[in-house]
């Protein structure tokens, strides 16, 4: 049987974003502080998370990360279901732009969300017309 690949999606969100960010481990940590319970991600644990080497995360960890690096708790919260049960949606992109995308639709108004609806609808229908050109 073949050798399956181990994902990485969790420690690669939390490495990445927090590059993206600029910060320092030490700011993510005054940062990550889970809004329910008040539990801290710390430093050496975070450290842990980017090197590759921590175990699966508690929720309070989840929502402090997801505090911490300004992102949708549900981004996260997949991103370590992926890596450490290997169960997902199917709104994951390699980017992080249709996970954001999709949590943060839960945050919109309804006005929102239908006017989201169009621009998708927009660019559908120019690839289509775009792809209905390049015939020859």
């Amino acid at each position: 049987m073949a050798e399956q690949r181990q994902r990485t999606d969790f420690f690669d969100l939390v490495r990445e974003r927090r590059a993206e960010l600029g910060i320092s481990l030490r700011e993510l940590e005054a940062r990550a502080v889970d809004p329910e319970s008040g539990e801290q991600a710390k430093r050496p644990w975070v450290s842990k998370v980017e090197k590759g080497t921590a175990e699966a995360p508690s929720e309070p960890m989840l929502r402090a990360l997801a505090a911490g690096l300004n992102l949708p708790v549900r981004v996260v919260a997949e991103a370590a279901s992926i890596q450490f049960f290997g169960m997902g949606s199917f709104v994951w992109s390699e980017d992080r732009t249709t996970r954001v995308l999709a949590a943060r639709i839960e945050e919109m108004s309804d006005e929102e969300r239908r006017q989201l609806a169009a621009i998708a609808e927009t660019f559908a229908r120019r690839r289509t017309r775009s792809e209905g050109n390049s015939e020859d």
